[in-house]
């Protein structure tokens, strides 16, 4: 503290005091002003610490004694902010792996039409796909301008059912006989952010929020149809650029039944490369920046080369694990309140947000936990969950005891005769570490209605089916492989009845055998 003193010339000067000195002259006035006389011995008092709240500022610093938790701050940051990044980011990474395995391992370009001559063997590695009708998709980057879809009309020869996405795997059409072409066949043309042209007549108008769409349809066979009417029924679609209307190039179609598509997010670096990938292309949004900022420290920057220095990759690298053991952990300790049945252990694949959407956007925020295991565990969901969807997916998450399923074991499930289906039902069963097929010798993933025939059945005239390493023996028809993996069953409900869809009919739970 500076104190201002006078001189024996009458000038003045300054004189620096420690907080001691001015405790000693506090006390020798206290002393002054008692008594009229300096105290002798107030100089060799002994002095108080300055503990006193009066003395010491509220807050600024730790408690005493603290410690910091870490050493690392550069890696903490950045690893917190690569965690949240990828929880941020799943349904687009999730969406991103199909275009980007398309056009790297098939070869593809956009407006090609991938479609499936049959039903999807393990060789497509997606996320629970289904092995029940087969799969079309395409991706289309509308950098270009517009793009226009042209689907056929649902009828004796089949129909369609799926979604368009855009890049963050929202619905922005759903397509077939509960869509928008409501089964007819239509032209739909979809649009770029910002796109004001006159939309030309005849054509079903979407806007897209983002530049990339990707669909994923599945052809329905029409009843006596064969698997092969499907196919053919699915080569009718058309999808190109809406300045090649006037004279349409000729539509690729790709079968990729015998090769490997491989369509999986990575759960290493290489997540990051895709999220580069896509936030280097779409619009950011307002709710975005906050993210777009922390992705900025990790080398992520929207018009500039991805370049993180080792500790970001570092970081990164665990991050991306860290989040796969954590989605594990969330279908471990999956939330009794959402089980389907409340005495059974199944959990819909379709756990939709509060508005029966699968955004988990509302007025005052984004939950981002329930949306990144929802895009974890599925993909394609629709713009908005029904109350009498035109398909239900029930997870086994657990046996009738309530013990997670293991791997190296064997269960079982009795499907009775009558199940509540307009169509037909489907036991598919998943690898739980990756929630895809699972590569057998036998290639077998999935059990439905249409096998009956060559299972063998109960007196009652339904049937008991087997997941495990080993078929029981006599029973081969009725089991389903995991080639020790640990197995996720998904009991698929085609067309479900009131009695599903109002859960009084209960699916049992499936059994431990051995």
């Amino acid at each position: 503290m500076e104190v201002a003193t006078g001189n024996e010339n009458g000038s003045v000067s300054a004189m620096l005091l420690s907080r001691r000195e001015i405790h000693r002259l506090a006390l020798a006035t206290t002393g002054l002003l008692a008594g009229g006389m300096p105290i002798a011995n107030a100089t060799s008092a002994p002095l108080v610490p300055l503990i006193n709240k009066d003395f010491d500022p509220l807050g600024g610093e730790p408690p005493q004694g603290s410690a910091p938790s870490i050493t690392d701050f550069d890696y903490q940051i950045k690893y917190q902010r690569a965690l949240e990044a990828i929880i941020w980011a799943v349904p687009a990474i999730a969406i991103y792996r199909f275009r980007g395995a398309a056009l790297k391992d098939l070869g593809l370009k956009d407006n090609d039409i991938i479609a499936y001559s049959a039903t999807a063997t393990p060789k497509l590695e997606a996320i629970t796909a289904n092995a029940s009708t087969p799969y079309i998709s395409a991706f289309c980057d509308l950098q270009k301008g517009p793009a226009v879809l042209e689907v056929p009309k649902a009828g004796p020869d089949g129909s369609l059912y799926g979604q368009v996405v855009d890049a963050w795997q929202f619905t922005i059409a759903d397509v077939g006989p509960s869509g928008l072409d409501k089964g007819e066949a239509a032209k739909y043309i979809f649009t770029p952010p910002g796109y004001d042209s006159p939309i030309p007549d005849g054509y079903l108008h979407v806007a897209s929020p983002n530049y990339r769409i990707a669909f994923a349809f599945r052809s329905v066979r029409a009843p006596g149809k064969t698997a092969e009417d499907a196919y053919a029924y699915a080569k009718r679609l058309r999808m190109y650029y809406l300045k090649e209307a006037g004279n349409p190039p000729s539509q690729t179609f790709f079968d990729p039944l015998h090769v490997r598509y491989p369509t999986l997010p990575f759960y290493d670096e290489r997540h990051f490369d895709d999220l580069y990938d896509i936030v280097s292309v779409e619009p950011v949004k307002l709710q975005d920046k906050l993210m777009m900022g922390m992705l900025a420290s990790l080398g992520i920057q929207k018009g500039k080369p991805f370049s993180p220095d080792d500790t970001a990759k570092r970081a990164m690298r665990q991050a991306a694990i860290d989040f796969w053991f954590l989605m594990q952990r969330y279908y471990d300790e999956f939330a009794k309140d959402q089980l389907f049945w409340p005495d059974r252990h199944y959990g819909s694949l379709l756990q939709a947000d509060a508005n029966n959407t699968f955004t988990w956007e509302y007025e005052d925020r984004i939950d981002l936990i329930p949306r990144a295991a929802e895009y974890y565990w599925c993909t394609y969901m629709p713009e908005k969950l029904s109350d009498e969807p035109a398909t239900q997916y029930l997870m086994a998450l657990a046996d009738n005891e309530g013990r997670l399923l293991e791997a190296g074991r064997t269960y079982k499930i009795d499907v009775p005769a009558s199940m509540p289906v307009k169509q037909f039902w489907a036991l598919t069963v998943y690898d739980r570490a990756t929630m895809a097929f699972i590569y057998t010798n036998l290639e077998r993933t999935t059990l439905s209605s249409y096998d009956i025939d060559s299972m063998r059945k109960n007196p009652d005239g339904g049937v008991t089916l087997y997941v495990g390493l080993q078929a029981p023996k006599g029973l081969e028809a009725n089991w389903i492989p995991t080639a020790g993996k640990r197995p996720l069953p998904c009991m698929r409900f085609y067309g479900p009845t009131e009695a599903l869809n109002n859960r009084t009919f209960k699916l049992p739970d499936f059994e431990l055998v051995t």
